[in-house]
């Protein structure tokens, strides 16, 4: 049996069109469905339904073979023990910084400000800080990143952003792009190593269903 790891929400539902070009169709509904392992139309293959954070160390550790994950994520986990053969070019967005309105960035980033940063994304956001010599405190939000700012809770945010939308709404602006991100096949590497002849053709196949997936079905995040 091969277990994939996926998570709920825009990952499993852009996702979906790949499974099905793979063959691997679940049975019931993992949105509608309580289950967290779900059978599909091959016998040798099953979905385990985990949080989006998870995911990296479901593989990681074993309990799945394979996983589906954003690269946002996968910085955050570090990568290890995890092989990343393919970019699936789904769940396309970017990790940005974002400051309120008016307020001068780059003066702030030149003068060596010790800037407030709201993110969870955290080893991302000091790492590209870091990269550029610039002292910040990170503030760690799960969510409602944008309210950060405008509290005075923060002075700039790191948060992923498609259209723009969430950040013009409440007066923000991205102002640094930090990294594209997509979502990632990922493999456990000590299974690739043992179970090659039955991960292969499953890693190839996503591969050939990733470049046949039609680009109009790859859509931004909603922020």
């Amino acid at each position: 049996m091969i277990s994939i790891a996926v998570s709920k929400g825009r990952i499993l539902e852009e996702t979906a069109p790949l499974l099905a070009r793979v063959g691997v169709r679940p049975k019931e509904d993992p949105e509608a469905s309580r289950k967290l392992v779900i059978g599909t139309g091959r016998r040798d293959v099953r979905l385990i339904v985990v949080r989006a954070a998870d995911v990296p160390t479901y593989v990681q550790r074993g309990a799945a073979e394979l996983g589906i994950a954003g690269k946002d994520v996968l910085v955050e986990h570090g990568g290890a023990g995890l092989y990343q053969p393919l970019d699936l070019g789904i769940a396309r967005c970017r990790m940005m910084v974002a400051v309120r309105r008016g307020y001068d960035y780059r003066t702030a980033v030149r003068q060596g400000a010790r800037l407030r940063v709201a993110t969870k994304y955290v080893q991302a956001t000091r790492e590209h800080f870091a990269s550029k010599g610039v002292h910040v405190d990170l503030i760690r939000l799960y969510g409602s990143m944008e309210l950060a700012p405008l509290v005075d809770l923060a002075d700039a945010i790191v948060d992923l952003v498609s259209t723009g939308g969430t950040l013009r709404a409440n007066k923000l602006v991205p102002v640094e792009e930090i990294m594209p991100v997509s979502a990632r096949l990922i493999v456990n590497q000590a299974a690739l190593k043992t179970r090659r002849a039955e991960l292969q053709p499953v890693i190839e196949a996503f591969a050939r269903a990733a470049a046949e997936l039609p680009r109009s079905r790859v859509r931004g995040a909603k922020r």
